[in-house]
């Protein structure tokens, strides 16, 4: 069951939401809309290595925008800042974001409960396209959960990605043992 823009707010006097900035117009009908940080970063390297810590550059983007290249994967983050305390958040791009050939997600557009930390996008383009911090880049939209929650994302000691951070974090696959 997907929250409606009541439930969200409901749940936000609760405390088992959290958005920081909340803004009340970027409360849609069933998600709220966030915005794109002012961080971005690419790999170093163009080759990949899933067993390796593959290392970032990390950069601003300029207030008269920065404009994004096809066939390179960006690390974004998101303005807002959030906690999920009984729901498992989704992120989705904005309909008006993915008419810009914009993908904001390869695959990691799900939260855990407890998840608390700004969302790294992973983003890429199908064409040039000129992108600027501050906005509109995706919405987030709360499922119900069924049943108690035996260990929160936040409490998991082997959680890699749980460091308050406002600029985009690389991916910590080479924690993992494979």
């Amino acid at each position: 069951m997907i929250l409606s823009d009541k439930r969200i707010l409901e749940e936000i006097d609760k405390g088992h939401i959290i958005i920081e900035p909340f803004y009340r117009e970027n409360l849609g009908t069933n998600s709220y809309d966030v915005h794109l940080g002012k961080h971005l970063a690419t790999y170093r390297s163009r080759v990949l290595d899933a067993k390796a810590h593959n290392e970032i550059d990390h950069f601003e983007i300029p207030k008269d925008g920065y404009v994004l290249q096809p066939n390179t994967l960006y690390l974004g983050v998101t303005m807002e800042y959030t906690e999920t305390h009984k729901h498992v958040p989704f992120l989705e791009g904005k309909s008006s974001t993915g008419r810009l050939g914009i993908d904001i997600h390869a695959t990691a557009g799900k939260g855990d409960v407890g998840f608390c930390n700004t969302w790294t996008l992973e983003i890429s383009c199908a064409q040039p396209v000129k992108i600027y911090p501050g906005m509109p880049i995706g919405q987030l939209i709360y499922f119900a959960v069924e049943g108690d929650i035996e260990t929160m994302y936040n409490t998991k000691g082997d959680a890699k990605y749980n460091k308050p951070t406002t600029r985009p974090v690389e991916s910590m696959m080479w924690k993992n043992k494979f």
